[in-house]
């Protein structure tokens, strides 16, 4: 019954310990039932990467790669997010990368057909935002890079319009904290588009500018 109190709360705070690094942090991420999202996915994606990484990379949530392998942008989405890096001027490898919601929400017509990525509400976003705000304190990045509108609406607020404000450098206090932040699209994005090759160059731009932030 404890746990299904906590998910209606819908709120990780009780999950999130007050001491430790990121080790630890990922940890407790493991056990969250902040919100019932928990129930359906394989695991809990928690964030990776360098954890004194100059600049810090937040999705909307796993995917089915990443539910599977329990790490962020393992899938088709991180391949190509890597590539524009890399060709943008940021080493991935220098990179820490998360979501603003750690479990898959996806739909599923019958048990062994496809799962389908469905976005997470805002009650949800807002019930996983201790998560993001610890990996913040601890990982002290000097940029964000926004990566699409459900990233952004989780940092900035349900105003947020990716398409108004995308590779171009925000100053804004995030959970407290002085943030510079670039938004941009989700690579997933990309991926759908029509033309895919102009949305890739137009992601890279972005990265670009980020590049340039750091320099």
């Amino acid at each position: 019954m404890a746990d299904k109190a906590t998910e209606d709360a819908y709120t990780a705070e009780p999950f999130v310990p007050e001491r430790g690094g990121l080790d630890a942090l990922r940890r407790a991420a493991a056990g969250c039932h902040g919100c019932p999202l928990h129930r359906y996915a394989t695991q809990t994606v928690f964030g990776t990467g360098d954890p004194h990484a100059r600049v810090m990379l937040v999705g909307e949530q796993p995917g089915d790669q990443e539910d599977r392998q329990g790490k962020p942008f393992v899938g088709p989405a991180g391949k190509l997010l890597d590539r524009a890096l890399a060709e943008a001027g940021v080493d991935p490898a220098e990179a820490y990368v998360t979501n603003a919601v750690k479990h898959f929400k996806f739909t599923q017509a019958e048990p062994r057909k496809r799962r389908i990525h469905k976005a997470p509400s805002l009650r949800e976003m807002t019930a996983c935002g201790p998560w993001l705000a610890r990996e913040l304190e601890l990982v002290e990045p000097e940029l964000i890079v926004v990566l699409g509108a459900t990233a952004g609406k989780a940092l900035l607020g349900s105003s947020f319009r990716v398409t108004q404000v995308r590779g171009t450098v925000l100053e804004e206090e995030i959970h407290g904290r002085p943030e510079r932040l670039v938004p941009t699209v989700h690579p997933s994005a990309v991926l759908r588009a029509e033309d895919r090759e102009a949305a890739y160059r137009g992601l890279v731009a972005d990265l670009e500018v980020a590049a340039r932030a750091l320099s």
